[in-house]
């Protein structure tokens, strides 16, 4: 984590407006409300509009899930946001991904062993972190995997969680209770 303390506190449901209320009820109903969401019901137009975009990612992204968490886990590793790393570590073991691939998240497209669709999506990350731009030999690879719309979906996807991670870092956000952390250790 980059701060040890919130810039923007996240705010306990006492302290919801009737807006963030409404937006985060279904959430609350389903379990606990993360520190996330808890920060961005400081303003909640915001929030609603963002989720929208952040919801088609998450649920309705045409990428496999495995590939949407290692492009989420190597954007969130290269930002330094060690929220959303570890918030997409779970999710990443929850759709079957063993550590030593999280991991790959960490080490990068040269790490060896990957495979060549691994290679290519950490490479792709990079390239778009580094320079908002993927390679015609990065395309050219990855369309060997990914149709029109994944591809699309890929350059979304890095750019989204660049955003939140982003947001996350210069917040202050803090790891919620059970969320690994860079060493996979989970906070308790």
């Amino acid at each position: 984590m980059r701060m040890m303390t919130p810039r923007i506190p996240p705010l306990s449901d006492e302290q919801w407006d009737d807006e963030a209320r409404a937006l985060l009820a279904p959430i609350a109903q389903n379990g606990r409300v993360l520190n996330i969401f808890r920060t961005l019901a400081n303003h909640s137009a915001l929030a609603r509009r963002w989720m929208v975009f952040a919801n088609h990612i998450l649920g309705k992204s045409t990428l496999s899930e495995r590939a949407r968490e290692l492009v989420i886990l190597r954007i969130g590793y290269l930002c330094q946001s060690g929220y959303e790393w570890g918030q997409h570590v779970v999710i990443a073991r929850r759709v079957g991904m063993t550590d030593e691939e999280i991991l790959f998240s960490k080490s990068g497209p040269e790490t060896p062993g990957l495979s060549a669709f691994y290679r290519l999506l950490l490479q792709a990350t990079d390239e778009l972190h580094a320079d908002a731009h993927i390679s015609d030999a990065t395309w050219s690879g990855l369309t060997e995997y990914l149709n029109p719309q994944q591809m699309m979906d890929l350059v979304f996807t890095v750019g989204q969680y660049n955003l939140v991670s982003m947001a996350l870092n210069s917040f202050g956000v803090q790891l919620d209770e059970g969320v690994p952390d860079w060493n996979l250790n989970v906070k308790s």
